[in-house]
C-alpha cells in the first residue's frame, strides 16, 4: 500500500526575524483597526443608526452587545484557524485571516441603516460582526508564532511582542479616523461620514495582504511536518488540546485576564462612559486615547525586552499587581474631566497597565503548547480570555455604574480580575518551548503531552 506524504512549507533558512516580526505588526495592526473601529462606532453611532426604536441606554447596551458578538466567535475561529495552522501552514492561514476579516469590515460600511431597511439591517450587522470576530479569533495565534518562532531562543519575548503591538496600533488608527470623521458636522457624520473608516480598510486590506503573502513560514512547523510520521493517521490538533492541554488553555485565558479588561475599559467604557454619563467632549477623550495607545505600542517591546532578561512569569506577575493598584486610581484621575486627569488615566490603563500585564502574553501563551498543537491551543486560550474578560468588560462597567453610580467601583471590578489573572499566571507549568529549544535538533518535536508540573 503507498504511503501518503505530506507537503512541507517551504525552507526558512536565512530569514531575519526582524522582517518576520516586523511584517507580523504591520499585518495584526491592519486587523485590528478593522476589529476596533466596530468598537468606536459602537459607543459613538450604531445606537442611532441601528437601534433607533430603543432608549440611549437600551440602544447603548444593544450596541456594545452587537460589538460583544464577535467575541463569541473568536474562540471558534482559532479552532478553524489553528487546525490548519498546525497541520500545514501558519502564513496561509494569516492570508485568509486578513481577507475574511476585509470582506466582513467593507460590507459593514455598506449596510444601510435601520431607518431603510428595517431590522434587517441590525440582522445583518451582527452577522458581518460575527465574521470580524471569526477571522480575527485565527489572528493572533498565527501572527505571534511566526514572529515567535522564527526568533532565536534569547529574543523571543522581544520579537512576538510587535504582533502584540498591533493591537494597540490598530487602536490608534482607529480612533484617529473616527477623531477626524467626527470633526464633520453631526447631521453628516451621523448619515454617512462614519462609513467612511470602515470603506478606508480596503486600502489597508490590499497592503497587508501583499506584506503577509511575501512572508516565509515559520521554521518550527516546518521542520516538524518533515519529522512527522508520514504514514500515520492525520492529527486533528483541537481533540489533542481537549484531551492533553486543558490546565494550559485554562490558566492561558485567565493570565490575559488583567490585561484585556484593563484594554476594554479604556478604549470602549471610557469612550461611552465620559460623554453619556458625565458630560465629557467625545473629540477630547478620543485624542486623549489615541495618544495613550500610541505610547503603549513602544512600551509593549520595551517591557518584553525585560522578559527576554529574566524570565517570562515575574513581569506577568507585576503587570496583573499593577492592575490590582490602579483600578480605582485610574477611574478616580478619570472622573476629574481634565485634560491631564483624563491623560493620567488612560496612561495607567494602556502604557502601564496594559503593556506590563500583555507585552509577555504572546511568548507565554503559545510557550505552554508543543509546536503540533501550538497555534490552536494558544488561540483557543487567548479567545476564551475575549469571551469571559474583554467583552464583559464593557458591560459590567456600565452595570456597576448604574447600580452604584461611582465608576470607582468599575476599578474595583478591574482589580478583582486582576487578581485572578496573578494566581493563574503563579501556577502556570513550565513551558515545552523552552525545552524545545534547548533539545537536539532531532528531539525538537515532542510527542506526548507537556507535563503539568511547574
Amino acid at each position: 500500500m503507498a504511503t501518503r506524504t505530506r507537503k512541507a512549507p517551504p525552507p526558512t533558512s536565512g530569514v531575519s526575524p526582524a522582517k518576520v516580526a516586523l511584517a507580523s505588526f504591520i499585518g495584526t495592526t491592519v486587523e485590528w483597526y478593522d476589529y476596533f473601529i466596530f468598537g468606536t462606532a459602537a459607543v459613538l453611532v450604531l445606537n442611532d443608526q441601528f437601534f433607533p426604536t430603543l432608549s440611549p441606554t437600551a440602544g447603548l447596551l444593544a450596541s456594545l452587545g452587537t460589538f460583544s458578538v464577535a467575541f463569541i466567535a473568536r474562540p471558534f475561529g482559532s479552532v478553524v484557524f489553528g487546525h490548519f495552522g498546525d497541520r500545514s501552514s501558519r502564513k496561509q492561514m494569516l492570508v485568509w485571516s486578513l481577507l475574511g476579516m476585509g470582506i466582513a469590515t467593507i460590507l459593514i460600511g455598506l449596510v444601510p441603516s435601520y431607518g431603510t431597511i428595517g431590522v434587517a439591517a441590525p440582522a445583518i450587522l451582527v452577522a458581518l460582526r460575527f465574521l470580524q470576530g471569526f477571522a480575527v479569533g485565527g489572528e493572533w495565534g498565527g501572527a505571534v508564532l511566526m514572529a515567535l518562532e522564527h526568533a532565536p531562543a534569547r529574543k523571543r519575548a522581544f520579537y512576538s511582542s510587535l504582533p502584540q503591538a498591533g493591537v494597540p496600533a490598530g487602536l490608534v488608527l482607529a480612533t484617529g479616523a473616527f477623531y477626524l470623521a467626527q470633526l464633520m458636522p453631526d447631521d453628516a457624520f451621523l448619515s454617512w461620514g462614519w462609513r467612511l473608516p470602515f470603506l478606508a480598510s480596503s486600502v489597508m486590506i490590499a497592503a497587508g495582504l501583499y506584506i503577509r503573502l511575501k512572508v516565509a513560514e515559520s521554521p518550527e512547523l516546518a521542520r516538524m511536518l518533515e519529522e512527522e510520521d508520514r504514514t500515520a493517521p492525520r492529527r486533528v490538533p483541537i481533540l489533542e488540546v481537549l484531551r492533553d492541554h486543558k490546565k494550559q488553555v485554562l490558566i492561558g485565558a485567565l493570565s490575559v485576564g488583567a490585561g484585556n479588561t484593563v484594554f476594554y475599559l479604556s478604549s470602549v467604557y471610557m469612550l461611552s462612559h465620559g460623554p453619556t454619563d458625565l458630560g465629557f467632549d467625545r473629540g477630547q477623550i478620543l485624542l486623549t486615547l489615541m495618544v495613550a495607545a500610541a505610547i503603549d505600542i513602544v512600551a509593549l517591546p520595551l517591557t518584553a525586552m525585560v522578559a527576554d532578561r529574566i524570565g517570562r512569569r515575574r513581569p506577568l506577575q507585576l503587570g496583573a499587581v499593577i492592575g490590582i493598584v490602579i483600578g480605582v486610581p485610574m477611574f478616580w484621575f478619570f472622573r476629574t474631566g481634565t485634560p491631564w486627569g483624563i491623560f493620567l488615566a488612560m496612561f495607567l490603563a494602556l502604557p502601564i497597565g496594559h503593556a506590563f500585564s500583555s507585552s509577555v502574553l504572546p511568548s507565554f501563551i503559545p510557550g505552554l503548547f508543543e509546536t503540533r498543537v501550538r497555534y490552536t491551543g494558544a488561540g483557543l486560550a487567548y479567545q476564551l480570555s475575549g469571551v469571559i474578560a474583554s467583552a464583559p468588560a464593557p458591560f459590567m462597567a456600565t452595570w456597576l455604574y448604574l447600580e452604584t453610580g461611582s465608576s470607582l467601583a468599575v476599578g474595583g471590578y478591574l482589580s478583582f480580575v486582576s487578581v485572578i489573572s496573578l494566581i493563574a499566571i503563579s501556577f502556570a507549568p513550565r513551558a515545552p518551548l523552552d525545552r524545545e529549544v534547548a533539545a537536539p535538533q532531532h528531539d525538537r518535536v515532542p510527542t506526548g503531552p507537556a507535563p503539568t508540573g511547574s
